[in-house]
């Protein structure tokens, strides 16, 4: 019964830092928007993980599962996605949130200049987001995955690959999608060499 109480707790700060990280990052990209007449985005996902991830993570990982456990080494229970367009709009999304005094980033990693083995390609922060409880602050840790259009097809796809094949992925399955990864990087910089080319010629066109 205390177990199940800690655990509604827990969810409950979840489900907080989840609305406060939703909120602060659409104020951030409006204002952005705002001040830069451009949009970096696409489209946002967000999610908390379910009960039976987190419990078979930390099942993986040889701990026991409860609230506490759940609280202390599983960092991305919440989770928000941001897709961009171009590269560039990923490390400006970046610094918009890197200059937020509202959240405070934990770590960072750029798996886009230093890709996993698998190819896998995105921009993750591990930042804290504060949740305002009748007993105080609470700093809940989550995830932000910032990745182009292209990372995210390419991501999608290998997680169902890797869903349907068990972990178990044939190694000629896993040296295409290393391939496609490859390509995919490929198409961003070219993707990213015709927004710069574009926005040139906007620029001149203005000063005419």
């Amino acid at each position: 019964m205390e177990e199940d109480k800690e655990l509604e707790g827990l969810i409950l700060k979840y489900t907080a830092a989840l609305k406060s990280l939703e909120t602060q990052i659409s104020i951030l990209l409006q204002d952005y928007e705002h001040k830069n007449n451009y949009n970096p985005v696409e489209h946002i996902k967000s999610r908390i993980k379910s009960y039976d991830s987190a419990t078979k993570k930390l099942i993986s990982r040889g701990y026991e599962v409860t609230a506490k456990n759940i609280e202390e080494y599983i960092h991305d229970m919440v989770g928000l996605r941001i897709v961009c367009s171009f590269l560039s709009d990923v490390y400006e999304i970046v610094k918009i949130i890197e200059d937020s005094d509202q959240i405070t980033i934990r770590d960072k990693k750029d798996y886009i200049t230093n890709p996993k083995d698998t190819g896998y390609s995105s921009y993750h922060l591990l930042v804290y987001v504060p949740v305002y409880l009748i007993d105080g602050v609470h700093l809940v840790e989550a995830e932000i995955q910032i990745r182009t259009v292209a990372m995210d097809f390419w991501a999608s796809l290998d997680h169902k690959i890797t869903y349907k094949f068990k972990g178990e992925i044939p190694e000629e399955i896993k040296e295409g999608m290393h391939k496609c990864a490859e390509d995919i990087h490929a198409l961003d910089q070219k993707m990213l060499k015709l927004n710069n080319e574009m926005q040139i010629i906007k620029d001149d066109q203005e000063i005419i």
